[in-house]
């Protein structure tokens, strides 16, 4: 009869693999399990081996990401939306530092690609609203104004959960992001409010 596998342990074995990796500590086969009341043969039950542990490290990253988005509600004024998506990731990002890092190694490939590819489309989506309620001019494109909100709040994500800022540089976010929709045509006054009510890091 199989065995029953717990999530707890996949989940132990995820999360020792990313700390192990913030703390630049060799992820090897025995040293992941060190600790953990569990054996080298988990890794190979759970992952098939630790080019699996990878593969699920790095989707489990999108798999967070995914859920914290998620909990953006869609409201009458996409500006807002963006704002709040943005920030959101931004707090995946804190909750998760280990696993953060992990998300965007391409060197090994995600388990479900699509899911991942689903963050940056449920900013589309945002966008594409916002450009129908003419927030943002006919003229842009709904996928480089994510990509750029993207960029932003990674770059933001980055330099916090790795050190070089501080958290209050958080609070760049909603400036940052403020000229980038007035840039895309919304009224300042209105784009600062609505940043503003969806922002929620500073």
């Amino acid at each position: 009869m199989a065995r029953t596998k717990d999530p707890a342990v996949r989940t132990l074995l995820i999360e020792r693999a990313a700390q192990m990796l913030r703390a630049r500590e060799p992820v090897t086969l025995r040293a992941v399990v060190a600790g953990t009341g569990v054996s080298t043969m988990a890794v190979y039950t759970y992952f098939g081996g630790m080019d699996g542990l990878w593969r699920a490290m790095r989707q489990e990253g999108f798999t967070r990401l995914a859920a914290e988005l998620a909990t953006v509600a869609v409201t009458a004024d996409p500006v807002r939306d963006l704002a709040a998506l943005g920030s959101a990731y931004l707090s995946n990002a804190l909750a998760n530092p280990d696993l953060y890092r992990v998300m965007f190694d391409a060197g090994f490939d995600l388990e479900d690609p699509a899911a991942a590819d689903e963050s940056l489309h449920t900013l589309v989506r945002a966008a594409e609203r916002a450009k129908e309620q003419g927030r943002f001019r006919a003229d842009v494109d709904p996928l480089t104004l994510a990509t750029q909100s993207w960029a932003i709040g990674h770059g933001l994500a980055s330099l916090v959960t790795t050190g070089p800022l501080p958290r209050a540089a958080l609070g760049n976010g909603a400036p940052m992001l403020t000229a980038l929709y007035v840039s895309c045509g919304d009224d300042p006054a209105s784009c600062r409010e609505s940043v503003a009510a969806g922002w929620r890091l500073g």
